[in-house]
């Protein structure tokens, strides 16, 4: 059968199964190697947090077992670790965004091939080759419904991330072509996750990569134990496209998937976000600090903010508005384009500590919120950029106003990303121990066992180094 009698299904199992580790580029290891590092540090940040332990209470209380959850003191069963850990990954939302699918791609993948890794006792090489597969096709996946996910209400990171989840998974598990097709099939009956979560400002969507990466690991060991799954698991009448994107599915260009698979690697493009919060939110905070840069802004000098968006982006950050102007939570708060302009504006920034209470109910910084407004951006470049452009008419009459245009190809430097990682783990770690696991994760190739590597996050957090979780927000 040739390559273009194949389905997708078939053609991406063949990509999986076969792809040789001296056939990947240096540049594009080196890259995935820091998407892990990244993914490592934003889940050690986050295991501070009040939604950190009340999740791990739950999954817990349905047993332990012998993997490790990041940056905190538990064991868990292997699917249960990597729910767990994808939660850590993704819940400050400060996780890697590949734009044009609007997807998170490491939030899913990572917990699996640690997970996975250590399961199977893999090396370094094959854990990294894993990781580099599975991102890959969650980025293609995404990239494929041309923004119809979120148009349809569905959260990318978990519909991809169980497709590149389960490939990462029966990599490791060392399935053949055949079986990688099975897999897929299965994992189109275990792909999940809505965008109601931001309509409230509710936890769930923290959930989702770390479901998506437990979907991948039970279709690849479905599949690897001869259970029968669709073989057009994309393009089939109650496919992946068909049935999620609805209305939408016109639109979508299922060819994406397969396109230039192997020569042209997708995942690289992700973005390291250097904000936490919303990627659509990240142009008009770089707009906004560009401001403040000149000008001190506050209610008291300011008339108004108008805001420039596109479309696709309203329901995320602007809907509901009135939860918008005033979170209730720091996860609101990362999801509020008034909020989030305010504090750039006033603060000059945009960190970790703008996702806390003391800021998010700041009568000061809420006063400037409700002065920002937004309009439909008449030019975009919604899905293949993100955008933001920040108009401030001053009270003395003056108009200020700046744009700011994210795009795929501008992922953050290895050097951002380093110091990304060393400051998400800071209080956390000690300083020696930070750069151990650095230093290990960037050259994983080498390590020979990565049991041994996951034990080495256990075994950090045991220092008695974290910091007390912080207040309930």
């Amino acid at each position: 059968m040739s390559s273009t009698q194949k389905t997708l299904s078939q053609r991406v199992a063949d990509f999986a199964a076969s792809r040789a580790w001296d056939s990947v580029p240096a540049a594009v290891r080196e890259r995935a190697a820091l998407v892990m590092l990244d993914a490592i540090g934003t889940a050690f940040a986050a295991s501070r947090y009040p939604f950190a332990p009340v999740a791990l209470s739950a999954l817990s209380s349905l047993g332990s077992g012998d993997s490790v959850v990041i940056g905190m003191d538990a064991k868990l069963a292997l699917r249960d670790a990597v729910v767990m850990n994808g939660i850590l990954v993704h819940g400050l939302d400060y996780d890697d965004t590949y734009l044009p699918g609007s997807v998170h791609l490491s939030a899913s993948c990572v917990p699996v091939v640690l997970g996975m890794g250590a399961h199977v006792k893999a090396s370094g090489k094959e854990m990294l080759m894993a990781c580099l597969l599975g991102l890959e096709i969650s980025a293609r996946i995404a990239a494929a419904a041309q923004g119809g996910f979120v148009n349809a209400g569905f959260h990318a990171t978990g519909i991809a991330g169980a497709f590149g989840s389960t490939v990462a998974a029966g990599r490791l598990m060392k399935l053949d072509a055949a079986q990688h097709t099975l897999a897929q099939g299965v994992a189109l009956s275990v792909t999940s996750g809505t965008l109601q979560p931001l309509q409230e400002g509710s936890w769930t969507k923290r959930l989702h990569p770390g479901w998506a990466g437990a979907s991948g690991i039970t279709a690849a060991a479905f599949a690897r134990s001869g259970y029968v799954g669709p073989a057009q698991a994309y393009e089939g009448r109650f496919g992946l496209y068909t049935c999620f994107l609805g209305e939408h599915a016109a639109g979508a260009r299922p060819g994406l998937v397969v396109e230039g698979l192997g020569d042209t690697w997708e995942f690289t493009r992700t973005s390291i976000k250097l904000f936490p919060a919303c990627h659509q939110l990240h142009a008009f905070m770089n707009a906004a600090i560009e401001l403040a840069k000149e000008q001190t802004f506050s209610a008291d000098n300011v008339e108004s903010v108008r805001a420039l968006i596109a479309d696709a982006a309203v329901p995320l950050v602007c809907e509901p508005l009135e939860s918008k102007l005033k979170p209730a939570s720091s996860y609101s708060a990362q999801f509020s384009l008034p909020y989030s302009v305010a504090c750039a504006l006033m603060r000059g920034r945009f960190g970790l500590n703008e996702i806390e209470a003391p800021a998010y109910t700041d009568a000061a910084l809420l006063k400037l919120a409700h002065k920002v407004s937004y309009e439909i951006d008449p030019n975009p470049g919604f899905p293949k950029s993100r955008s933001g452009e920040v108009i401030v008419k001053m009270k003395d009459g003056r108009e200020l106003r700046c744009r700011d245009n994210i795009f795929p190809d501008e992922p953050a430097s290895a050097e951002a990303i380093v110091r990304k990682f060393m400051q998400n783990t800071d209080g956390l770690l000690l300083p020696a121990q930070a750069e151990r696991m650095r230093d290990t994760v960037l050259q994983l190739e080498k390590a020979a066992d990565a049991d041994a590597f996951t034990r080495m996050l256990a075994a950090a957090n045991s220092s008695g180094k974290l910091q007390a979780i912080r207040a309930a927000s």
